[in-house]
């Protein structure tokens, strides 16, 4: 028998010996030369088998050769999606109706599974985890996670993980804004122009739906591991939890196509042509009178605050100028009262005006133990939500009469300041605990108060009811009973149509208004300031705007000059009522 230092040394002469010795069973060659042509032909099939990874999760082969010169790498990035915080329920009812075939926009659609219910698979996955496979969807865009940004980030909701077995992983968090919010999160898969879309915008993707039962193994099984992104191998444990929840939950879509929204008014396509517009330019005249109208019986019989209210309800913000945000009007009504239930009978019949919105209570609990502000979590590598990750335009109801005696911790203070930058600035401080990030936003803030609001706003309204129903939920629920549902519908058109016409100011108006100011402060500079010419503007925009008209009049600019009057006098009114209020 050949040695191993002949192995070593001679191989092909020890090869060629074996062979002389074998000369006497002429079945060895043939064998020994089927044998490495069998080996030679799986080779070279492996070599040519080419497969595409591009919108997949797992590999389709057992091993995948990345030396290969054959290999195309590619680049994607990871958004994690959640539904539309705070969407009304005519919203969602609406999109429900609008398909037949169940292809309802990922913001409102609610899956139904015929084998598990969402509980059921939530109390499967979390027991049948180990550590490494829990917790929640992938972190916002703000700060990268895993391999991509966190697409609208939403805020983790409280779990209660109190009541599992001390062996059980935490139950799923998914991570969203609102307390109390339902639908499907979902991890989308980018592969082109991801640099376009931003934190908390509004998205309508089409996709390939992926649900492979191996991505739950991530955490567990190293195998699965290397069939994935090689980068998730570098994550550590908390990380995984966070950036690979359990596809049965969290669903991976690989984006084929997606439509940036500009609304979530279903009643209207995501981009509203022209000639919608028009079309419904010529009846918004009779729109805006039946809608001020019901906006009055609402308000208890005020006009005056039902047209503030209305012009709140159509403000957007335009444009940016340096800091400043131009458009907001962010409205304070006072004189709500304090222990009747009428704020959040009010709320509710808001909502079922706009597409998504939020009663937030401000009581002293809520103050203290909110998380409002959008965190990072550095140790799972994500952002965690919080209630003022909004979407644009959403409709953000303060109700300051829950307002109690009692004193605010950091937290409270934290949260506070933080309502004040938004209405403001329009923007969030996100905490990234060694330093913060301004995030911009553009959101509708309505502060109901009994006194003057503690918090900043554009214009403070003092509501003065015509009328004391002996109940006020029993009158507001009869009034919206009485709106037909295409009335309504007409209102939520409105709005949203509203909302996207353009205003401009000719050089001429510009020049009369200008001269308008200065003859008001000839007789008392006291009595006009910059800041009131520069909410009269707002106002005068808003106007205009709920009128049809895209450029300011000289009868829209009196009539705001006449609004602000009795406005103020009803202010200066209040005052000498309650001397104490500032």
């Amino acid at each position: 028998m050949p040695s191993a230092q002949d192995w070593i040394n001679n191989p092909l002469g020890v090869v060629e010996g074996l062979f002389e010795q074998s000369n006497s069973n002429p079945e060895w060659e043939k064998r020994v030369v089927d044998f490495f042509k069998d080996k030679l032909a799986e080779k070279e099939a492996q070599t040519w088998s080419l497969k595409c990874g591009k919108y997949k999760d797992v590999t389709e082969c057992g091993q995948v050769d990345f030396n290969s010169r054959n290999t195309v790498p590619s680049e994607r990035q990871t958004f994690y999606c959640v539904p539309v915080p705070g969407e009304s329920p005519w919203v969602k009812e609406c999109y429900a109706r609008s398909s037949q075939a169940r292809v309802i926009p990922s913001t409102s659609y609610t899956p139904n599974r015929q084998k598990r219910s969402y509980e059921e698979d939530d109390d499967m996955d979390t027991q049948s985890q180990r550590p490494g496979d829990s917790n929640s969807g992938s972190k916002g865009s703000g700060d990268l996670q895993g391999n991509g940004d966190c697409k609208r980030l939403e805020t983790e909701a409280p779990s209660s993980s109190s009541t599992s077995p001390p062996s059980c992983a935490s139950p799923l968090d998914l991570n969203y804004p609102l307390p109390g919010e339902q639908g499907p999160a979902c991890l989308v898969k980018v592969y082109d122009e991801w640099e376009s879309f931003k934190l908390n915008d509004t998205l309508e993707v089409f996709g390939i739906l992926s649900v492979d039962p191996a991505l739950s193994g991530v955490g567990e099984e190293k195998e699965v591991s290397s069939l994935l992104d090689p980068e998730e191998s570098m994550e550590t444990a908390e990380e995984q939890r966070a950036h690979s929840p359990p596809p049965s939950l969290v669903p991976r879509l690989h984006m084929v196509h997606a439509v940036p929204l500009q609304h979530n008014n279903p009643l209207l396509p995501p981009t509203a042509s022209e000639e919608v517009v028009a079309s419904f330019l010529s009846e918004l005249g009779s729109v805006r009178s039946e809608f001020l109208s019901f906006l009055t019986h609402i308000l208890l019989g005020d006009a005056l605050a039902a047209e503030y209210l209305l012009l709140h309800l159509i403000s957007n913000v335009y444009a940016r100028r340096d800091i400043l945000p131009l458009g907001k009007f962010t409205l304070n009504l006072s004189g709500c009262p304090h222990s009747s239930p009428y704020t959040e009978h009010l709320y509710r019949i808001l909502q079922q005006l706009v597409p998504s919105s939020y009663r937030l209570p401000m009581s002293l609990h809520n103050m203290n133990s909110m998380r409002m502000v959008p965190r990072k979590d550095h140790v799972a590598n994500r952002l965690v939500s919080g209630a003022l990750q909004l979407a644009s335009n959403t409709s953000l109801f303060l109700d300051e009469t829950q307002l109690e005696q009692g004193q605010l911790d950091t937290a409270g203070v934290r949260n506070i300041t933080a309502l004040g930058n938004l209405i403001s600035w329009q923007k969030v401080d996100y905490d990234f605990n060694y330093h913060q990030m301004e995030f911009p936003c553009n959101i509708n803030v309505l502060v109901a108060s009994e006194g003057r609001s503690l918090l900043p706003s554009d214009c403070q309204v003092h509501l003065q009811p015509h009328m004391t129903p002996p109940n006020a939920e029993e009158y507001l629920s009869a009034l919206q009973a009485a709106q037909a549902p295409s009335q309504m519908n007409k209102y939520r058109l409105y709005l949203t149509i509203a909302r996207q016409l353009e205003y401009s100011i000719t050089e001429e108006v510009t020049k009369a208004v200008e001269e308008d100011f200065v003859e008001m402060r000839k007789d008392d500079p006291q009595s006009i300031s910059a800041e009131d010419l520069h909410r009269m503007l707002i106002v005068s925009r808003l106007l205009s705007i709920s009128l049809g008209q895209t450029t300011l009049s000289t009868d829209v600019w009196m009539k705001t000059k006449h609004l602000e009057l009795l406005r103020m006098n009803r202010i200066q009114q209040q005052k000498s009522v309650n001397g104490h209020e500032p």
